[in-house]
């Protein structure tokens, strides 16, 4: 079994997500969780926060590998730049725990999870639950959380069953 944590980076909360995984890519829930940022003086603390909380998942639950949702250029640059802000804490924790980040693009993980890159956070939530059979309505930034991991386990999956790197068969944009 592989553990994989997913991270949904944002501003706001971030959502983190972790999976058992085998071989052939199916998974199974271990924990997920929405850090909740507002209640912090400054956006340099929500920064903190994103770094030390999820320092302490991955002391707690020691996954082997990580993904993270890539950054998407959204109307409002402020928002983007945050969001950049955010992911690059969230990355900083991880690699000083010397693990590696797969990253993977918005449309990416909707194709993979709801089978559309056009699909909708309802969608997303409903087909994480049935994917790691969860019951209850999920927070949305840990739905996308997992469905992060669950794109890393498939796409490795995948991967390993074909003997081609993602990198030779990723659309480039």
């Amino acid at each position: 079994m592989t553990r994989v944590l997913g991270i949904d980076p944002g501003s706001q909360r971030t959502g983190i997500g972790i999976i058992d995984t085998d071989v052939s890519g199916k998974a199974v829930h271990v924990f997920h969780a929405t850090l909740k940022l507002l209640g912090n003086d400054s956006f340099a603390l929500r920064l903190k926060q994103i770094f030390e909380e999820t320092s302490a998942v991955i002391e707690t639950y020691r996954p082997d590998e990580v993904a993270i949702e890539r950054v998407f250029m959204a109307k409002n640059p402020d928002s983007a730049l945050k969001l950049g802000q955010a992911r690059g804490a969230a990355i900083c924790a991880v690699v000083t725990r010397n693990l590696t980040v797969a990253e993977y693009a918005p449309k990416e993980i909707k194709q993979a999870v709801v089978g559309g890159g056009g699909a909708d956070k309802t969608q997303i939530q409903h087909m994480v639950c049935v994917l790691l059979q969860l019951t209850g309505k999920l927070q949305a930034d840990a739905a996308d959380a997992l469905a992060i991991a669950l794109t890393h386990a498939h796409t490795r999956a995948t991967t390993q069953r074909i003997g081609i790197p993602r990198t030779a068969w990723r659309r480039r944009r």
